[in-house]
């Protein structure tokens, strides 16, 4: 027989096809978000589990899941997933890592030209009908042309965003915990947290998301900032405290801000939905076809592996747990 796998959300049908081959599959058809003790009670006679972002693989749905050896997380990040206790219960762990990089890339610069150029702002006031007259001072963005450009988190995104910079002839200073091997051919700088908001005119995050990032960027960080800076978010959410940049934001300490993720998604703070100089988007840094469906095959391939007994592409702990 067939091992038993729960896909936790609506996925591509040559994903579920492929999927077919080696396991039974128990799709999530209509695409509900399912609650904790929904995602544990349909878990619990499951060899593997295929899920997203979305949903928390947490110490409880692992004791309730006693045939559960495999999780495969069709997302990057994994911090929705307990990965001490699955590896303590040789359960092995997958993400999706290099598929996305160049199209959440391109996102990370969709947000800074859309916040610094204030388009989100002056599409509002245009769509309500007040463009009546062309003037010089109307809707006076930043400039991206010839700044500096902080990123927070050199890895495979950050690098990606930093090699676009060079079109842009900007100055790079990132931040991070070792120093980037290609930091001489980036023509950047590595930096405190501290000096690269000081000093910046358009930041951004691209670092994973830990009890050590939780608010990286809070008051004290948005007050290093220069008034005229902007701040884009498309790591994770938490890692900006999203009450204090609302404040920032509407106190014009900072000039604004274009988030892709936050704290508590898919609610967004009250606070942020109040500001006008801020571009907000549904988690798409990687919504492209491309990405998205490669991401979904390579979860898939992970499990299709383990079904077969072969290496992993991407397990997160395979040295812990004898694979």
């Amino acid at each position: 027989m067939k091992p038993r796998l729960l896909v936790c959300r609506r996925v591509f049908p040559e994903v579920l096809e492929a999927l077919s081959q080696a396991w039974d599959v128990h799709a999530n058809q209509d695409d509900a978000v399912w609650s904790d003790a929904e995602l544990r009670a349909r878990a619990a006679e499951c060899e593997g589990l295929y899920v997203v972002a979305t949903d928390r693989v947490d110490a409880a749905l692992i004791a309730a899941c006693p045939k559960l050896r495999i999780v495969a997380t069709g997302s990057v990040g994994f911090n929705h997933i307990d990965l001490e206790a699955c590896s303590a219960r040789g359960i092995a762990v997958t993400n999706t890592p290099d598929v996305l990089t160049e199209a959440t890339a391109d996102m990370a610069w969709a947000l800074l030209m859309a916040t610094a150029r204030r388009v989100t702002e002056s599409e509002h006031w245009l769509r309500a009908g007040q463009w009546g007259r062309w003037a010089w001072d109307q809707f006076l963005g930043a400039d991206v042309h010839g700044t500096t450009l902080g990123i927070v988190g050199m890895g495979r995104i950050g690098s990606a965003i930093a090699k676009r910079a060079s079109g842009f002839s900007m100055q790079l200073l990132y931040c991070n915990r070792s120093a980037a091997a290609n930091e001489q051919a980036l023509g950047a700088r590595r930096v405190s947290l501290d000096e690269l908001l000081g000093t910046a005119d358009h930041v951004v995050l691209v670092l994973p998301y830990s009890p050590q990032t939780h608010h990286l960027i809070g008051e004290r960080e948005l007050g290093l900032m220069k008034p005229t800076a902007t701040l884009i978010n498309i790591a994770r959410g938490g890692i900006v405290d999203d009450v204090q940049l609302a404040r920032a934001l509407s106190e014009q300490r900072i000039a604004a801000a274009g988030l892709d993720v936050y704290e508590n998604e898919p609610a967004v703070h009250p606070d942020l939905l109040k500001v006008s100089n801020i571009v907000l988007t549904p988690h798409l840094g990687s919504a492209t076809r491309s990405s998205r469906l490669g991401m979904a095959m390579l979860a898939a391939r992970n499990l299709l592996a383990f079904a077969a007994g072969q290496p992993l592409p991407s397990c997160l702990n395979a040295n812990r747990i004898g694979r």
